[in-house]
């Protein structure tokens, strides 16, 4: 397949969905962990089509919702001073801190910026060297390497008025937290293959093999996580518990050597905490201490920020898959995209905001416009 109307061609779809109901003997837990692939599911209702035997769990895969309080805090904390321009993705701006956000910082005067690219950050360093530019790195390993490559260009042309907030997070780790959770009902992963295609596959046959659940590497179109869904289907009736690769047009076992070898440059991996899970170990990246004058929470000494959770807002169990987001009492009602509680409600890959946006309101969705695959 080549073209997107291939990837959501009716007659394809309903071939896998018939293949898979062929299959299925059972009842089986599969988690997607991107929450682009989120999206497409509840998009299209294919959660809604597949055999009642298969639950599609929601996983911690929206960078901007596993971004924690205090990271935004920082944030908002650095976005406030006179002399910094403040410049981040557009999504980020009304993710709530403790009290505000950046676009509350930005209608007090604060100088934050929406930039397309961590390099027009850059750009606009150059532009104005009397001021300290901030640029928002966050997101998993897909994000990771150009923000790497434009600390790496800062350093390489001198431009030292440039820094990085760094909240970047790694996929596998947070597949062995889950895993290793008393709570975790997660029997497969369908697994995100934009990570893959950047990192490779290397890292997940032993999770796989420890943990005895299938990983299907898969894309974001209706058919590619039917497909993933087929594969995992087949894995777990025939008792086995692999790797397999059901986004080859994209994924190399390699990766992308390029890429990784700027992130090794780059970044050092740490502990990193994620919003509403807490701290999963080796679970992130910081500068390296060769760019560690880069480091804008170490250049703007925020780095002992405290805080607290909103106690109402379940997003913490959302992002676990312990419960679907209209199971949460604050959804749809305390809890909307224009009054969020917490991240998954306004992130354009968060759960919450799918299951509102596509009239999820409760156990039985609204009709909308899109219509289900097939």
């Amino acid at each position: 397949m080549k073209y997107l109307d291939e990837f959501q061609d009716p007659a394809l779809a309903r071939r896998l969905f018939d293949e898979i109901r062929a299959t299925v003997t059972r009842p089986w837990a599969l988690m997607e962990v991107c929450g682009g692939q989120t999206h497409s599911i509840i998009r299209h209702g294919i959660d809604q089509l597949l055999p009642d035997e298969i639950e599609l769990i929601h996983g911690p895969g929206c960078p901007v919702c596993v971004t924690p309080l205090e990271m935004i805090d920082k944030a908002l904390e650095i976005a406030s001073r006179p002399d910094v321009i403040f410049c981040s993705f557009g999504d980020m701006l009304r993710v709530p801190g403790t009290g505000r956000d950046l676009f509350t910082v930005r209608g007090e005067g604060g100088d934050v910026r929406v930039v397309y690219s961590p390099l027009d950050a850059l750009r606009v360093a150059r532009a104005n060297p009397d001021k300290q530019v901030v640029f928002f790195g966050i997101g998993f390993e897909t994000t990771a390497p150009p923000n790497a490559m434009t600390v790496y260009q800062a350093r390489r042309l001198g431009i030292r008025n440039f820094s990085l907030l760094v909240s970047h997070v790694r996929v596998p780790p947070a597949i062995e937290a889950l895993m290793t959770s008393p709570d975790c009902r997660v029997q497969a992963f369908l697994a995100a293959g934009h990570v893959c295609s950047v990192m490779g596959t290397e890292e997940y046959p032993e999770l796989a093999e420890r943990h005895r659940v299938p990983i299907v590497v898969t894309g974001f179109e209706p058919l590619d996580i039917l497909a993933g869904v087929r594969l995992a289907v087949r894995q777990l009736e025939r008792g086995e518990h692999r790797v397999e690769n059901a986004y080859p047009r994209a994924v190399r076992a390699e990766g992308n050597p390029a890429a990784r070898a700027m992130l090794a440059d780059v970044f050092e991996v740490t502990d990193r905490a994620w919003r509403g899970i807490g701290t999963i170990p080796a679970s992130g990246w910081r500068l390296a201490e060769a760019y560690r004058e880069f480091d804008a929470e170490h250049r703007f000494a925020v780095g002992d920020l405290t805080t607290v959770e909103p106690a109402e807002c379940r997003s913490g169990d959302v992002l676990q898959g312990l419960i679907k987001p209209h199971e949460c009492e604050a959804f749809g009602t305390r809890c909307t995209p224009r009054t969020p509680l917490g991240a998954t409600m306004v992130s354009s890959e968060g759960a919450c905001a799918a299951y509102y946006l596509y009239r999820r309101l409760g156990g039985v969705p609204t009709p909308v416009k899109a219509a289900p695959v097939g």
